[in-house]
């Protein structure tokens, strides 16, 4: 008499369940971008970093502004290297700036 039907077909016991099915979906598509989006872009920055790390004089670079030149010095644990863009041309950029190796060069003769 005082409880309207809309409430009576909501009884509070079975909705529990409900929420969960409703979850799935966006748990599901959650996972989905996780393996298709998240991890590789990871896995990218993380040989990115790699790549920069290892930059040793003689490589051939490219930077991410299409500048292309030879690494004359690296000094470790400083974000600036030296690369030669043409004969006698020599420019300071960012480690950051490297967007890829060409060619690697020979080691340093010590």
């Amino acid at each position: 008499m005082f409880i309207t039907p809309a409430y009576a077909q909501g009884a509070p016991g079975g909705g529990g369940m409900d929420i969960v099915l409703q979850l799935v979906p966006f748990i599901l598509i959650f996972v989905i971008m996780w393996f298709l989006i998240i991890r590789p872009q990871q896995r990218r920055v993380r040989e990115h970093q790699e790549l920069i790390k290892n930059v040793r004089r003689g490589d051939t670079i490219v930077t991410s502004g299409g500048i292309v030149g030879k690494v004359t010095k690296v000094t470790e644990n400083v974000a600036d290297i030296e690369v030669e863009i043409a004969e006698n041309v020599r420019v300071k950029i960012a480690r950051s700036a490297i967007s890829e190796v060409r060619s690697k060069g020979e080691p340093v003769k010590a």
